[in-house]
Order: structure tokens, then sequence, then C-alpha cells
């Protein structure tokens, strides 16, 4: 006896697969809290205000739970996806919507692509000093991209569980190198300085104040997993202000000890110092701990980028599908998989894109870090800033038309103003200062942000193809789908 199939695929993600903590691990791995800690933060130290910058992730902090408060409130109006791409659309209109959804893709996929070149050049580097094997970095990034390719595809709580292992282990190291340096009473004892006015505006502050925004990139991705949350309208708020304050307290208190360890006065002029900014952590941790730490750092280093390259993939491939579900790009893409209710159209589209791009820049013999990490990743978070910039005005938008609601005046009012101004300020200081960002020359660098209106204008494009070709799905731009 035969069985008649349903021929209608199925649209919908896997329901209730995710709780409060497998959201929470998803967005702290995309922040990458190690690979921030020991390879950007030394960056913006040398760069920004110095030992002040602690201070200015505390800063950062205030301007992100502002931004908070009325993303949050309005999440439990929209479960969808679409994250910062359903935001728009609901609060600014379709046209804004479209617009917000290709910057998104751009944004990223960038960033997923960008990672692959510091994971080939990590695990290459440790693979040559550590075990004495030269294996070339791009091998190492396409044996990732194929793993990656594999746990994308497959259920989301198989990716949360591995995502769950590897931070864990993240946070656990890095605070026991803050514990020794405090213990051990740092270069010239415990102090407060980095929090003392003087040594706050020190440097160039504006400077610091992008690589702490950029360290937070990421941690907007709780709405994207809204509709495989068990209990959004709960879940998705809590672990943003779980996220945020998790992030920013471990980033702060360990940079802090990082300055205790080097010497308020001195850090600055030690990290110049050195050929490779990005092994002053591994300098302390020899120094304060033992070989034995450093090089379980060096492991956990690598895992860091690793479930960054696995968080990034599955935002990528879910924006993907809420674009193709709702008609702004091929219908085909917002298909999941009949057994693990995973975008695995989207999936399957990223990593064929992050392939294409990866292997281009084997064959022009470019520099991973320098070139392919460098450039994606700052051109990435320029496209996250602008987003949040979006969804602020958004916010403000959709509650001004929503007159029967429970959240007050402050959270999504007051809070998004203030928060879209403190971002549009950022964005503009990230576009003045890109080159110092990216290294590449003046040139390239804004031939890189002309990418930001290009996917935009391609976004606006679409949505208008869409309301002329199907005026009902145009209107339903960005609608919860629970």
């Amino acid at each position: 006896m035969s069985v008649a199939m349903d021929p209608t695929p199925s649209t919908e993600l896997r329901k209730g697969a995710l709780g409060l903590g497998f959201i929470v691990f998803f967005v702290i791995s995309a922040a990458g809290p190690l690979v921030a800690i020991a390879g950007g933060f030394p960056i913006g130290i040398m760069l920004g205000n110095g030992a002040g910058t602690p201070a200015l992730l505390i800063a950062t902090v205030l301007i992100l739970l502002m931004f908070a408060a009325g993303y949050t409130a309005m999440s439990r109006y929209v479960t969808n996806a679409g994250g910062f791409y359903a935001f728009t659309a609901r609060g600014l209109g379709g046209t804004a919507g479209g617009a917000a959804a290709f910057l998104a893709l751009l944004g990223y996929n960038t960033m997923q692509i960008g990672l692959y070149g510091m994971f080939g050049a990590v695990a290459s580097g440790f693979l040559s000093a550590r075990l004495g094997i030269a294996m070339p970095w791009w091998i190492c990034s396409l044996v990732a991209l194929a793993s990656i390719a594999v746990l994308g595809y497959r259920q989301i709580d198989l990716s949360a569980k591995l995502l769950s292992l590897l931070v864990f282990g993240e946070y656990i190291i890095v605070l026991i190198l803050d514990t020794a340096i405090l213990k051990a009473g740092g270069a010239h004892g415990i102090t407060f300085a980095s929090f003392t006015p003087h040594v706050f505006l020190s440097g160039t502050p504006a400077i610091g104040f992008l690589f702490c925004f950029a360290s937070f990139v990421g941690f907007e991705a709780t709405t994207i997993y809204s509709e495989e949350a068990k209990n959004p309208r709960r879940t998705v708020p809590l672990a943003t202000y779980i996220s945020v304050l998790l992030i920013g307290g471990f980033y702060a208190f360990s940079l802090w000890c990082m300055v205790i360890g080097a010497g308020a006065g001195e850090i600055v002029k030690t990290l110049n110092g050195l050929s490779d900014p990005t092994t002053f952590l591994y300098s302390l941790s020899d120094h304060y701990a033992n070989h034995a730490l450093t090089d379980a750092m060096s492991v956990l280093f690598i895992t860091s980028v690793y479930a960054g390259l696995l968080a990034f993939h599955n935002s990528a491939a879910r924006y993907f599908y809420a674009s193709g579900r709702e008609g702004l790009l091929p219908a085909s893409l917002g298909h999941t998989h009949a057994s693990h209710s995973s975008p695995h159209v989207g999936s399957v589209l990223q990593t064929i894109i992050a392939a294409c791009v990866v292997i281009a820049f084997i064959v022009g013999k470019s520099d991973p870090v320098l070139t392919l990490f460098s450039w994606l990743t700052n051109l990435a978070t320029l496209c996250i800033i602008a987003l949040m910039v979006l969804s602020s005005a958004a916010v403000l938008r959709f509650f001004t038309r929503t007159p029967h609601r429970e959240e007050g005046a402050l959270r999504v009012f007051a809070f998004p103003v203030l928060s879209g101004i403190a971002l549009l300020g950022v964005l503009v200081l990230a576009i003045i200062n890109f080159p110092v960002l990216t290294g590449a020359s003046v040139g390239l660098s804004y031939g890189l942000i002309v990418l930001m209106p290009a996917f935009a204008i391609a976004g606006i494009v679409s949505a208008r193809r869409l309301k002329t070709r199907n005026p009902r799905a145009f209107d339903a731009l960005g609608n919860s789908r629970l």
C-alpha cells in the first residue's frame, strides 16, 4: 500500500526548541568573549583611551540597556525570525523593512565569513607551534566551513548544546586568570584608576567606543530565535538583558584585571612593544598563572572563533529564511527541513556564499586576518549598528501607533530616543574612522562602506516589487508568526 506524501514543504521552525539558557549561550557565542578579550580589546586599548577602556565598557552597557528596553518591549508584539528586519518593517513600514532585511543579510554574512580568516590563522598557528604540523590557514578554514554546514543544517538544539560547552570553557579560563592577577596584586597593586575621569578621557575615547560596541555584536540575536523559543514573550526579553549584563560585566571586569596586571600607566606602552598585541593576554597568563593555562587559553581561543562561526551562520540562515518566507527573496528560502525543522535552504545558501568568498581570498593569496577578517567583520559591525539605529526609530514609531499598551513612556519613548541618538553618533564615528578600523586604504575602506547603501537600495527595490506583485504580503512583512 502506498502512502501519499504531503507535497507542501514546511515553512515552520522547530517550536519550543530553545530555553532561556540556550538562547543566552547563542548570543554570548556570537559576541565571542575570548576573541574580544584576547584579540580585539588589546588593539582597542592601544588605539583608544588605554587604561580607561573598562569605564568605556560600562558606558556602552548603559547605552545598550536603554536600547534593549524598547527592543524587548516590541519583542512582546513581534515574534519573528527576521529580528531587526521584522522590527523595522512593523515600525517603519515594508519599504524600510526591505532595506533592513538586505542590510542584515550583508552584516551577518560578512561577520560569519570574516571569522573564517581568523579561525584559519589561529588554528594553523596552533598546529604549527604546539604540534609541529604545518597546515595552511585555508585548509583549517575549509574544514571548519564543512562542519558548520552540517551543524547549521540540522536541529537548532544540537548547535545550542555544542555552543554551551564552548562558551562555558571560555568564561572559566579567563576568570581563572583574572583571579590570579588580583591574588598577586597586579603590577602595582589593585587600583581603580581606570574609572577616573582623567584616565577615561585620555587618548582617543571615540576609537575605544567603536571597539566596545564591536565586542557586543550578536547580543541582539535573541529575537532571531523567538520562533523557536519556549514562551518567547518572557524568554526573549530576559535573554536580552541577561546577555548584555553578562557580556558587559565579564568584559569590564576582565579588562580591569588586564589593566591591573600590566599597570595602568604602562599598559599602552607594553602593548605597543609587542609585535602582535593579540599575544598580550597569553603573556599575562604566563606571568600570573602558568603555561598550562596559556595552552588551554590558546585552544579555547580557537573554539571561541568556531562558536562565533556557528552562531552567525545560524543567524544568517534565519534572515534568509525570514526574507524568503515573506516574499523578499525566493520562496524556497522560506522552507524548513521536514525532520530537523531547520532553515536548511538558507543554511546551504549561506555555506555556498561563504565558500565562494573564502576561496576568492585564497586564490588572491590574501592575509586571512588583515584582509578577510578585518575588512569583513568591521563592515558587519557598521551594518549591525545601522540596524540598531533603525530599530530604535521603529520602536518609537510602533508604540506611537499603539495607544493601548502595558509599557511605560520611559521604556518605549525616552530610552529609544536616547539610545538611537547615541548609536547614530557611534555609527558616524565608525564611518569617519573606518580606515583606522580596517587597516586598509581610504579608497578601499569607503568602497566597502558603499556596499551598505547598495544592499539597502536592493532591499527597497525588492520590497517595492513585492508591493506591486502581492500588496497583502507587503503589508504583512515582519508580522508575528505565533
